[in-house]
């Protein structure tokens, strides 16, 4: 995990700094899996690989279409019920952030902050950016929009890459080199600027509300470090989302409004449903709360250490991927372990999605499997 602080004295206006989370000399062991006996059934239905994925990767689905990219720059279009290759892309450089689509356009951004926009597999074309960029683009009402670690925000046609508005905000000059909240509500651009989640019109790029999720506390700029990581976990209005290291909560974007918080640590995005918001905290302890009040609904310490990745809500079940590349499904009301089912056994690099009842998983090897519980 990196951050990133502006200098006047920087000519990109941006210095890397190496900082790990969880840098401690000797790292706690993973816990040990216990035996499973199956409670419910699920198969690996088809499976393909591409190049390592070791950038903060977003996967997105549209229309029965999984697009998923890897950092030698491809990226690619696979049908979600068979695998097949729909198309098939080349950034012409390795990936800092992706994939944004529409079910069309797909964007990606390169290590050379280079925002590429394909169709269909082709570049349409390309616009160099002034920072880097690790939250992948959203593509929407024929626009892209772009968030950069220096929090300034980007709208650009996505038919012949004009930059239509940019907005900068006065913040902390520490930022987190993480992917953060970028999304869309109705006509509402939602965008995560530190602690805080603005909503703006996305097509003059103004503000229609600003809402804090929590208050940064501490003595330093890295103790105050609490931008919001996405992807968010929304159902109907409402965008439950993390606060890095500091407390997970729910914004009513039809408002604007605080719906509620809780305090806690954890450096992984939420997921959840209509009932509950399910997050893992620093340890990788489980936590689920009841999704209209905050409430804990129930805890777990059976993948403590174990590297989970942001869960994903499938039916009555929630499931975490984890370091060893297994894919552990649990009862949402309850926390208890159904399923267990492994991958390549390289670490998950993505937040597990849904298409119907298909769900994938992306490996930091470059594994794309789907699996669908039966």
């Amino acid at each position: 995990m990196a951050v990133r602080t502006s200098t006047k004295l920087a000519a990109a206006g941006l210095v890397a700094l190496a900082v790990l989370a969880g840098c401690a000399a000797d790292k706690p062991k993973p816990a040990s899996l216990e035996p499973l006996e199956s409670q419910i059934a699920g198969r690996q239905i088809w499976n393909t690989r591409l190049s390592d994925v070791t950038f903060p990767l977003l996967v997105t689905v549209r229309a029965g279409r999984f697009h998923v990219a890897a950092d030698n720059g491809t990226v690619v279009a696979l049908e979600a019920a068979t695998g097949r290759e729909i198309w098939r892309g080349d950034a012409g450089g390795r990936l800092s952030a992706g994939v944004g689509s529409d079910g069309r356009y797909a964007a990606v951004v390169t290590r050379d902050n280079e925002l590429v926009v394909m169709d269909g597999g082709s570049v349409t074309w390309r616009a160099k950016l002034e920072s880097p960029v690790v939250t992948a683009p959203l593509v929407a009402g024929e626009r892209v929009f772009i968030v950069g670690v220096d929090r300034i925000v980007h709208a650009f046609d996505v038919l012949d890459g004009r930059r239509l508005w940019t907005l900068k905000r006065p913040g902390d000059a520490l930022t987190l080199s993480q992917a953060g909240v970028l999304a869309a509500y109705k006509d509402t651009l939602l965008v995560g600027q530190g602690a805080r989640l603005l909503g703006l019109d996305p097509l003059k790029g103004t503000v229609r509300w600003d809402t804090a999720l929590t208050t940064p506390r501490g003595t330093n700029e890295v103790e105050r470090l609490a931008d919001l990581v996405g992807p968010p976990s929304r159902t109907g209005s409402v965008f439950c989302m993390r606060s890095f290291q500091n407390a997970v909560g729910c914004i009513d974007a039809e408002r604007g409004t605080l719906k509620w918080v809780q305090n806690g640590g954890g450096v992984e995005a939420v997921g959840g449903n209509d009932e509950y918001v399910v997050s893992a905290d620093g340890s990788d302890r489980i936590t689920a709360r009841k999704r209209a009040s905050g409430e804990l609904a129930w805890t777990s310490e059976m993948l403590l250490n174990r590297a989970v990745s942001a869960p994903v809500a499938m039916g009555t079940t929630v499931v975490f991927g984890d370091y060893e590349g297994l894919l552990h499904f649990m009862a949402q009301d309850t926390g208890k372990p159904l399923l267990r089912l492994p991958t390549d056994g390289s670490r998950v690099a993505a937040p597990p999605v849904l298409s119907d009842s298909n769900l994938l998983v992306v490996t930091r090897a470059g594994g794309v499997f789907a699996f669908r519980p039966e």
